[in-house]
């Protein structure tokens, strides 16, 4: 896989080399994707959405980076620029590559852009859109099988087997398809580390997220479940 580079208005953009579509700064623009009617779906509301946009090399996520926390009410989707490879869409986008190259099942790589503003940046990201629903959404319509349960521990396990810090584990950033294919999303701080504690920090992180909508909705704790999905992870 190859990313290529172009400079666009106020920054730059990488993008994946094979693409039959020429490289364009309106790529990042969802108001220009609107204008074409292109726009099939979205996830989230607001600046934070996620847009599903039909191009013409297959249907894209179009995702702007956002804050989160306390900070966001100050600088919502601004960034500290420490130069053009720190920023976080070409951190994630280069990261995406390298995963999808070892053959893990992630979103397809598109295109990254930032644009300075100063002593600051904003940035968005496009991957592939990958039509499955969430392990979430399964969890709350009761449709977890025990053989999604093992997957999913499966799946965890070859990241962390090769490396693979996910910053953000959590059963919203896990999608399954009807094949029983599970594929891992949000790569926004992730990076490649030496083994070590941080492997468990994520499981334990992935197992906060299921007590958290626990604690929130109707559903229920399935602890024999997590039990499956240990057992997925320490058989892989």
């Amino acid at each position: 896989m190859q990313l290529e580079y172009c400079a666009i208005a106020g920054g730059a953009m990488l993008y994946e080399a094979s693409l039959s579509s020429e490289p364009d700064a309106e790529w990042f623009d969802p108001q220009a994707w609107r204008d074409r009617d292109s726009i099939v779906g979205q996830a989230g509301a607001g600046r934070g959405s996620v847009w599903f946009v039909a191009s013409a090399d297959g249907t894209w996520a179009l995702r702007h980076y956002c804050r989160g926390g306390l900070v966001s009410r100050l600088i919502n989707d601004q960034y500290l620029w420490l130069g053009e490879e720190q920023t976080r869409a070409f951190l994630e986008l280069r990261l995406l590559a390298r995963l999808t190259e070892g053959g893990l099942p992630v979103p397809p790589p598109i295109a990254a852009a930032y644009r300075r503003h100063g002593p600051f940046y904003r940035a968005d990201l496009i991957t592939g859109y990958i039509d499955a629903p969430s392990f979430q959404t399964l969890m709350l319509s009761n449709r977890l099988t025990t053989a999604t349960w093992e997957e999913v521990g499966r799946v965890v396990r070859r990241f962390h087997d090769a490396g693979v810090y996910h910053a953000d584990l959590n059963i919203r950033n896990m999608l399954v398809r009807a094949d029983g294919r599970v594929f891992l999303l949000d790569f926004d701080k992730g990076r490649l580390r030496p083994h070590g504690g941080w492997a468990q920090q994520n499981l334990d992180r992935l197992q906060r997220s299921i007590h958290k909508i626990c604690a929130t909705t109707d559903a229920k704790f399935d602890a024999a479940g997590w039990r499956r999905l240990l057992a997925g992870y320490q058989t892989s």
